[in-house]
């Protein structure tokens, strides 16, 4: 009798035994598994929440099927004291530990609002938006110039500035002068510290640079010297061999000449080329962006046509009256000129003119530049009838 109970008695144990490790499994693979998330969220997390709050609402929005199981394997993996506050991306069909990672992991807001400082050729915009999370498409608030003088600032702005998961960036375009980008920068009111002293053109990186309240503008500005003394070196060490340029400094001025003279992408290195040809035979390059840097020394947009008379005025930078490159780039020239300045099309181009596309016709006599020309102001021609 006593052995057929412990025999009974180990039996039950070992159903037991399976049946928990059976329940322990099904909790991994609940944890690791895919979750029911049908379409993205956004997560906003205040400070001094806690994980059993946040387990719930993942679970109100259908993000986890279980909040117990969410916060035991948080316990578990030791993240559970570990929550950032923020507005947190939670991707579609993302598992419970992948939002753990996510809630805990730190760093930058992934959604929600942001303010987003472009600092452009033309102007200096500030733009509040917001990230819609199931189309990843931002959604603008509001906009305004910062740099403006008795400039009405939105609410959404204000607003959106006494939020602590708020994103700020600046994104700075190419050919952009130093000049116009310490303006802007002293005009943030998110920065502090103004800087009077201008960096050398062409030495900061066009790019978006992720910033906190109170950021230094002297510490951004070494932020985009640095990446761009990176990026002129990496260029310069790839480069092509025989091109008529002594020394990187020479590179990032062909480069900023290229930067000014396209907008198009795809043509940057066909138009490094033309300039490339031009050194090699000693021409003068002749480049209008050249000339004006040499009126505004980048202070400014010259805000018109270039007069004859200043074509033919002497200035260092005026490629016109000079022979081979101006003494400094007239722009802070992006990755892709830069390397375009040092990999440059394999042509005989010497010449080019707009096309009217945004592009531009090239040459390699001048009997078919004149010809490209004469297209071009007949185009000129017909848009100023229309208008």
């Amino acid at each position: 009798m006593w052995r057929h109970l412990a025999s009974n008695t180990i039996t039950f144990l070992i159903v037991g035994l399976a049946g928990a490790a059976g329940v322990i499994a099904w909790g991994v693979n609940e944890y690791s598994g895919d979750g029911p998330l049908e379409a993205a969220i956004c997560l906003r997390v205040e400070p001094g929440t806690n994980m059993r709050s946040v387990s719930a609402r993942l679970e109100e929005q259908g993000a986890i099927g279980s909040a117990p199981i969410f916060r035991i394997g948080a316990e578990y993996s030791e993240k559970a004291g570990q929550l950032k506050a923020g507005s947190h991306l939670i991707p579609e069909r993302a598992s419970m530990e992948q939002i753990v990672d996510i809630v805990t992991r730190g760093g930058a807001s992934t959604c929600g609002t942001e303010i987003l400082y472009k600092i452009g050729v033309n102007a200096v915009l500030a733009e509040v938006r917001e990230l819609d999370p199931a189309s990843s498409e931002f959604t603008e608030l509001a906009e305004f110039d910062p740099t403006a003088e008795g400039v009405e600032i939105p609410e959404a702005y204000t607003e959106m500035r006494e939020r602590a998961d708020t994103r700020y960036r600046i994104a700075m375009a190419e050919g952009v002068t130093s000049w116009q980008v310490v303006q802007a920068l002293n005009a943030l009111d998110t920065l502090e510290g103004d800087v009077e002293e201008i960096p050398a053109e062409g030495s900061l990186a066009p790019d978006s640079y992720e910033i906190a309240p109170g950021t230094q503008v002297e510490a951004v500005l070494d932020r985009m010297e640095a990446a761009q003394a990176a990026i002129l070196a990496e260029a310069w060490e790839n480069r092509a061999g025989d091109l008529p340029l002594e020394s990187p400094e020479e590179a990032l001025i062909l480069a900023s000449i290229v930067e000014k003279e396209t907008g198009v992408a795809a043509e940057r290195p066909q138009v490094a080329s033309v300039f490339i040809n031009r050194l090699r035979q000693g021409m003068p390059l002749q480049t209008d962006p050249t000339v004006i840097y040499g009126i505004t020394e980048g202070k400014g947009v010259l805000g018109r046509g270039l007069r004859r008379s200043e074509l033919q005025a002497e200035t260092p930078w005026n490629t016109y009256v000079i022979n081979g490159l101006p003494p400094t780039p007239i722009a802070n020239p992006g990755r892709a000129a830069i390397e375009a300045a040092l990999n440059p099309a394999t042509t005989d181009y010497v010449f080019f003119v707009a096309d009217g596309t945004g592009g531009h016709a090239f040459a390699e006599t001048l009997a078919e530049h004149n010809s490209n020309v004469a297209e071009w102001r007949k185009i000129e021609a017909e848009r100023a009838a229309q208008n």
